[in-house]
């Protein structure tokens, strides 16, 4: 008789993985970003993507950035991955539960995860650790207790064929 397969994927590449995958269904020209939540028990709860509400046609709405006037770029109408993914969540309380996505959270969407109970957060990239919004997320995690690490990646390639 023998024992269990070994070199399968740890939760963190999994569910890293998955939100990874989320993030590819994102239009955004610029920057795809994608979550993932999960229970204390490892079991999918919600994922999100950054893009436009539902009902807001992707064709209709602008995708640029920096182009002079707010009111034609993308900030006013993107819903980020981590408040899609919390919106998502049709379940009920999301208390305890753990956040994986592919870009540390903005303030905005800091408030939101502080606010729906997660109390773990797993990030990929941290590249505006230095603007004042993700500062500000830092500060207020920190406040609430919700505990953050960047996600270690193994360097094992996972491939997926569609």
């Amino acid at each position: 008789m023998g024992g269990k397969r070994s070199g399968y994927i740890t939760w963190d590449e999994y569910f890293m993985g998955v939100a990874k995958l989320s993030a590819m269904r994102s239009k955004d020209p610029n920057t795809q970003v994608g979550a993932c939540i999960v229970s204390q028990d490892n079991k999918i709860l919600s994922m999100g993507y950054n893009g436009f509400p539902s009902g807001c046609p992707d064709d209709e709405f602008p995708w640029g950035r920096s182009e002079g006037d707010p009111f034609d770029e993308k900030y006013f109408y993107v819903t980020h991955s981590e408040l899609n993914a919390i919106l998502n969540y049709r379940g009920g309380s999301l208390e305890g539960s753990k956040l994986y996505v592919t870009l540390f959270p903005c303030n905005e969407c800091a408030k939101a995860i502080i606010q729906a109970g997660i109390k773990t957060l797993v990030y990929e990239s941290d590249k505006y650790a230095d603007t004042l919004p993700t500062k500000a997320s830092k500060r207020m995690l920190d406040a609430a207790g919700v505990r953050y690490y960047q996600y270690q990646p193994t360097g094992r390639k996972l491939e997926l064929e569609v």
